[in-house]
């Protein structure tokens, strides 16, 4: 017991907990919510640990209001949640900081969706980088209000373990699977995995867990065990224990799925609300610039993006954010690319549990075509 928690403490220092489910539990408690825009917390992310308020919300954030001025003194306020989401900013709020974008900004970054939401409906904030399951919940709630307009980050699940003779995903079959929450993305993306390897839930065993620390923890005990783990998670429970190992990419896992279809496991992805949109076109089209530069810059320089992540509070220590940041498949897609993999991703959702995305897929106006 003195190890399990001496290993807990010391992996939540190394990590901020709020990379903990940044897009990862955006499925949970989907169902059970009403209609009001308060109630899309409850609805959009399954929370970590603790009661989130007002007051823990202003604390949990950074803002940063960038000193340049665009032709017209258009300002965007912009959120995020604190994991892979926000590293993709990062060397546009670097630039903003400097005054050197097109863009003035005030960028925010939040523990959980449910942070966010209640803002993008009050008309508080202008574009969110959320969860792509939580994207549909808003377009839904917002009767169309919002559109996406990129995705950017991929799937960042691995699962770990250092059992050997895991080489084929059926391999899987009779064995332990320690993860976090029941009825999030995790969940849905294992079980869909499962069931397209020829399995379901009834060959294997599910220990749910409320916090992707508390997995780790099991893997630290027992290196055997086999975790369903989040980036930055999956190299901070590597570098403590040198035993444990990747043996699945799950994002390798889906594509050998889907093969040809062009739908990839999606993450993150960032909105806008329409009204402003229409009101700002052009300064919403230099903002897609200016984020795809970004994500483009930590995936060249992950030093540098290590840096920068320390800086925001995001990742504790600079050796976990570089080791972890090219395997957090932060990206930027657009267009028709980033409408197939996305409309291809919550149709799979919405197969699993269509309360997941709203309660339906999303019309055509929901992914923005900018010319």
């Amino acid at each position: 017991m003195k190890k399990k928690t001496r290993f807990t403490k010391t992996l939540a220092l190394a990590l901020t907990l709020g990379l903990l489910c940044s897009g990862l539990a955006g499925c949970g408690q989907a169902r059970n919510s009403g209609n009001t825009a308060e109630s899309l917390a409850a609805e959009s992310t399954q929370p970590t640990s603790g009661t989130q308020t007002s007051e823990s919300m202003e604390a949990a954030t950074e803002s940063t209001e960038a000193t340049a001025e665009n032709a017209d003194g258009t300002l965007i306020r912009v959120a995020s949640l604190k994991g892979p989401t926000s590293l993709g900013l990062l060397f546009l709020m670097d630039k903003a900081n400097k005054g050197e974008t097109a863009n003035t900004y005030e960028f925010r970054m939040a523990t959980g969706a449910d942070e966010i939401l209640p803002l993008m409906v009050k008309g508080d904030l202008d574009i969110a980088l959320i969860p792509a399951n939580v994207a549909s919940i808003l377009y839904h709630k917002t009767q169309g209000g919002v559109e996406v307009i990129d995705i950017n980050t991929l799937g960042v699940l691995y699962m770990v373990s250092g059992e050997d003779g895991l080489a084929d995903f059926t391999d899987l079959k009779g064995k332990t699977i320690y993860l976090t929450g029941k009825g999030t993305t995790p969940d849905y993306v294992l079980q869909y995995l499962l069931n397209a390897n020829g399995m379901s839930v009834d060959d294997v065993t599910l220990e749910y867990k409320s916090e992707a620390t508390e997995v780790a923890s099991v893997l630290a005990e027992d290196p055997t065990a086999i975790g369903l783990l989040p980036q930055p998670f999956v190299t901070a429970a590597c570098m403590q224990n040198d035993a444990l190992k990747v043996i699945f990419d799950l994002n390798e896992e889906w594509n050998k799925v889907q093969g040809a279809s062009g739908s990839s496991m999606v993450t993150g992805v960032t909105v806008v609300r329409k009204e402003f949109l229409e009101e700002n076109e052009e300064a919403v089209k230099a903002f897609m610039e200016e984020h795809k530069a970004s994500a483009e810059a930590i995936n060249a320089d992950p030093a540098t993006g290590a840096t920068l992540a320390v800086e925001a509070q995001i990742v504790a220590k600079e050796p976990i954010a570089q080791k972890a940041i090219p395997d957090c498949n932060i990206t930027y897609m657009d267009k028709a690319e980033m409408k197939q993999a996305l409309s291809g991703y919550l149709d799979v959702l919405f197969h699993q549990d269509s309360q997941s995305i709203g309660g339906g897929l999303p019309e055509s106006d929901f992914y923005y075509d900018a010319e």
